[in-house]
């Protein structure tokens, strides 16, 4: 019963046994519509016949014995047929039948006069003297006296006897008869339907299955449905969606499946970096509290000042920590605003410069454009350009040099950091963006670095909508290059 078959059935068998009742009862309502209209056709003419045979109403006496006479003979021939007399005003003068069983002594005149007038299309429905509610279709004429409007003749052509006849018929072979055919067609009917929908819901039953194989296997299986060409019916334009979303649902399982490696890994390289300064920290503060009275000053200095690197240490890292993930969660919206790029670079090489001269190595700015400007976030873009460049004095090795350019292209300008240290090997770039990545080359640079600046980096210029480039050969360098839209072409 759960099954779209079963629903559909039912609604079907429903829906069919109504209309074959609705279609017996009409068929019958038009039957009987039919046979009135026919009646009544055919016997219009009886009443003129009858008041052309006698005189039964003179100077506004009724000769009661004519009609009682007309009445029996009409009757011999139309059993059907109850025959009245009435008055101008429709009052009942007389008529052939037991007084008892006559329930009116008057009849509503504007059906005869419609009937007579030919005004209004058959069948007409009159009172019918005999009950109390029933309505009947009959026959009438005008009794007239030199012109003179007498009354009228009206013959009911549906009586008592007509009731009871046709309630026999209906019990009978006919009655029957179109009963069991409209049975025959219901039952045609729903057979043909279900048939139908048997076959419409066959396709969809192999889509659900297929779906539910495809799903107990954790998208692991491949859809094995035959799809239509471009277009086809609902169920193809399903079936379709459903290759296209398994697809996409697998590839991002996937993806899970690797984003909890990486967190993995992360959580690994997070407990590694933490516990190394840590552990550092804690074993030269040991050695001061247990050694402090035995150790020479400068072995006491020699301690804390090997304390205090660690401690900037896990500072910068926790921090970078800090807003790498405030970058990653998206709670961060450039604040974009208009500035200059050569200025920028500028005050950047100022702020290391002291730093540079202490390993001896020349900072230098290559300006192409001196008066460039740019929209974006300026205290991220600073923030790109400080650890591309603390990176490159970092690699860089004494008596090196770093480079900071500008050069303005047709609709944007392209910064660029190059220093002429190790450099890294082919394999080694697709993956320097990656959380705690560092270089095999320059042991002694890798132990002061979070390993998390390029990667602030990659999601600062991903905000931007920038991509960031990289150019490196072993032994020779490394170029990081980014471009920023012009400020006339910024939106």
């Amino acid at each position: 019963m759960n099954s779209l078959f079963a629903k559909l059935s039912i609604a079907l068998l429903v829906i069919v046994a109504f209309m074959g009742s609705v279609l017996f009862v009409v068929d019958r309502i038009n039957t009987r519509l039919y046979y009135e209209e026919l009646t009544q056709r055919l016997n219009a003419p009886i009443a003129m016949y009858i008041t052309g045979q006698r005189e039964l109403i003179n100077n506004g006496t009724p000769d009661l014995d004519s009609l009682r006479e007309l009445a029996s003979h009409a009757m011999v021939i139309n059993p059907t047929a109850e025959i009245y007399l009435l008055d101008t005003s429709g009052n009942i003068l007389g008529h052939g039948l037991p007084p008892e069983t006559v329930m009116r002594d008057r009849v509503d005149l504007a059906p005869l006069k419609a009937l007579i007038g030919g005004s209004a299309p058959m069948p007409i429905r009159g009172d019918d003297p005999r009950s109390g509610s029933s309505r009947k279709v009959f026959s009438a004429f005008e009794v007239a006296t030199d012109g003179q409007l007498e009354g009228y003749v009206y013959v009911v052509l549906g009586g008592k006897t007509y009731d009871v006849l046709s309630r026999d018929i209906g019990n009978s072979y006919v009655g029957k008869t179109s009963f069991f055919v409209t049975i025959a067609i219901v039952v045609a009917t729903a057979t043909i339907g279900l048939l139908v929908f048997g076959l419409l819901t066959r396709r969809l039953k192999k889509l659900s299955e297929e779906m539910r194989r495809v799903s107990d296997s954790g998208f692991d299986a491949i859809p094995e449905i035959e799809l239509a060409a471009q277009g086809g019916d609902e169920i193809d334009q399903l079936a379709r969606s459903f290759v296209t979303m398994s697809a996409r649902i697998k590839d991002q399982l996937a993806q899970l499946k690797e984003n909890d490696n990486l967190r993995r890994e992360l959580v690994t390289n997070i407990s590694h970096d933490l516990r190394t300064p840590l552990s550092a920290m804690q074993g030269y503060i040991e050695t001061l509290i247990i050694k402090g009275k035995t150790l020479s000053e400068e072995e006491r200095d020699k301690y804390l000042k090997i304390a205090r690197r660690n401690t900037v240490r896990l500072g910068i890292l926790i921090g970078d920590l800090f807003e790498l993930s405030k970058l990653d969660s998206a709670s961060v919206t450039p604040q974009l605003e208009r500035f200059s790029i050569p200025e920028l670079v500028q005050d950047i090489a100022q702020e290391f410069q002291l730093e540079a001269e202490k390993k001896r190595i020349k900072l230098s700015i290559d300006l192409d454009a001196s008066s460039a400007y740019t929209i974006g976030d300026i205290g991220l873009i600073q923030r790109v350009l400080e650890n591309l460049v603390r990176n490159a004095i970092r690699f860089t090795p004494d008596d090196g040099e770093v480079t900071l350019s500008i050069s303005e292209r047709p609709q944007s300008v392209a910064v660029a950091v190059s220093d002429t240290g190790p450099g890294i090997a082919d394999k080694d770039i697709p993956r320097i963006f990656d959380r705690f990545y560092r270089s095999e080359q320059g042991e002694e640079a890798r132990s002061d670095s979070s390993g998390l600046g390029l990667a602030i980096v990659k999601r600062i210029l991903d905000l931007h909508e920038s991509r960031i480039t990289v150019v490196s050969k072993v032994d020779s360098g490394t170029r990081f290059e980014f471009e920023l839209p012009l400020c006339d072409q910024a939106a």
